[in-house]
């Protein structure tokens, strides 16, 4: 079974440096300034024989429970709750401070076991700190550097020794068989959750999975990190991806906004389908668009969810407004869903995720090559394309290549002769035809090729195609 370490200490102690060197990749922002971390994040890693889940946690404060320090406060709490063992943090070359003897206090009153750990400890320049951490009370410190990786071995033997002794690893004779085997769970759905900031994403994500998770507050950009967070609904098991606020990029100037917003690209990335979050009282901004855009550009199925809608005067005036400038300005996404919500109070949540589920259907759908090339026939029968420098072009047989998105190769006889608007034609065609409203369509084209040529153009019987000779062919 996993042991839960949770990461607590004063701001810009090295938690988070220490949580992505045990868990092995750069997970968590870590910046010089303090107060980078707000949410806390959780990630499975393995330390020697253990196996562990870290909880990063924001640097404790002492702030009123309403400001913004006090709730990151609450979290850190909820997530010493959580854990089996506290890594109480310090700074080994600034020594103990005030703030560490007044939260090792709260972590002692917590009755976890704690391992207390003295990072930034390479270097004469730490001793003293070392010395001074016996005044804590919990004993012995052990110093390590998450920077450069040092004292590993010994931060796993104190972890080892608070847990009162070693796991065994399973004997073989009690292995369980096949038939005690824990059926296997569906792969979990990834859905990045993004928006500008203060649209009401933390919020949306908190109100899903029904416990206060993430921070929320009147401020804006408080979500700095991209959080994940599992969650079941109707059986199927999701992975919400909480993301900061994306600005537009003439205002990101500050290096930490930089990165949170690297990250909240990272995880649409990454994602399957993505929930755009659209404050419903100043909709469709340029920058929405240009998130959907962005989303589109990426392939991943989307959703617009149009958040603070119980705020909204007229509502069915305001949906046929906002529906009627959808066509308009996100036709490469035509039909995407559009779900009137209220993060808030819970209204709509249903319709959003029976929403996604069906986008989610549609972005892994194939249509078979029989029906394609039915299709295509049909559609040339009524539009041919237009004829180019005087020769009619030939559209031959139409495939999809593959799904997530739907990607379609076209073969024809001159690919860049193919006009943009013709293309343009066929793509809403497969749309409206085989239900494929509301994701990215990918449209290849490519000429035939003769099976029988050998790279040097030549035919079955040796001579060059068309019967031209080799220096009628090059003029």
């Amino acid at each position: 079974m996993a042991v839960t370490l949770a990461l607590i200490g004063r701001p810009n102690v090295g938690k988070s440096t220490l949580f992505n060197r045990l868990a092995g990749q750069k997970l968590a922002l870590v910046d010089d300034r303090p107060g980078v971390t707000r949410d806390r994040r959780e990630a499975p890693a393995k330390l020697g024989d253990l196996d562990i889940v870290l909880i990063d946690t924001a640097g404790l404060e002492d702030a009123s429970s309403e400001s913004l320090q006090g709730r990151m406060r609450a979290q850190t709490e909820q997530a010493l709750a959580e854990a089996d063992i506290a890594l109480f943090m310090i700074d080994a070359r600034a020594g103990v401070t005030p703030d560490d003897e007044h939260f090792a206090r709260l972590v002692r009153a917590a009755g976890r076991p704690v391992v207390l750990v003295a990072n930034k400890a390479e270097g004469s320049a730490a001793d003293a700190g070392l010395l001074e951490a016996y005044a804590l009370g919990f004993g012995e410190a052990v110093p390590i550097s998450a920077e450069h990786g040092l004292g590993i071995p010994d931060l796993y033997e104190a972890i080892v020794g608070a847990l009162g002794e070693a796991p065994e690893p399973l004997a073989d004779e009690e292995a369980p068989g096949e038939e005690e085997t824990a059926p296997e769970l569906a792969k979990p759905i990834r859905v990045a959750i993004v928006g500008q900031p203060n649209a009401g994403k933390s919020t949306l994500v908190n109100r899903l999975i029904g416990e206060e998770r993430l921070l929320t507050g009147p401020e804006a950009g408080i979500t700095r990190d991209a959080i994940a967070v599992d969650w079941q609904w109707d059986g199927q098991p999701f992975r919400l991806i909480d993301t900061a606020g994306l600005r537009r990029r003439a205002k990101v100037v500050d290096k930490l906004e930089k990165l949170s917003v690297g990250d909240a690209l990272r995880a649409i990335r990454f994602a399957e389908v993505v929930i755009l979050v659209i404050d419903a009282t100043m909709p469709f901004e340029k920058q929405d668009l240009q998130i959907a855009d962005l989303v589109a550009k990426e392939g991943r199925a989307l959703v617009l969810a149009l958040n603070k809608w119980d705020q909204v005067r007229d509502p069915a005036a305001a949906r046929r407004e906002l529906e009627a400038d959808l066509n308009q300005t996100l036709v490469q996404v035509r039909g995407v869903p559009l779900v009137p919500i209220s993060a808030l109070t819970g209204a709509g949540l249903d319709k959003l995720m029976n929403a996604l589920a069906s986008v989610y259907g549609i972005w892994n759908r194939r249509v078979s090559t029989a029906a394609l090339n039915r299709w295509l026939d049909h559609l040339v029968s009524r539009h041919p394309p237009p004829a180019v420098s005087g020769r009619r072009l030939k559209l031959k047989y139409l495939t999809q290549s593959k799904t997530r998105p739907p990607t379609f190769f076209l073969s024809c006889s001159r690919p860049e002769a193919l006009p943009e608007a013709y293309k343009r034609y066929l793509v809403n065609g497969l749309r409206e035809d085989f239900g494929l409203s509301g994701v990215p369509i990918r449209l290849m084209t490519r000429t035939a090729t003769n099976p029988y040529a050998d790279a040097r153009g030549k035919g079955p019987s040796g001579g060059r195609r068309g019967g031209r000779s080799g220096r009628s062919a090059k003029a």
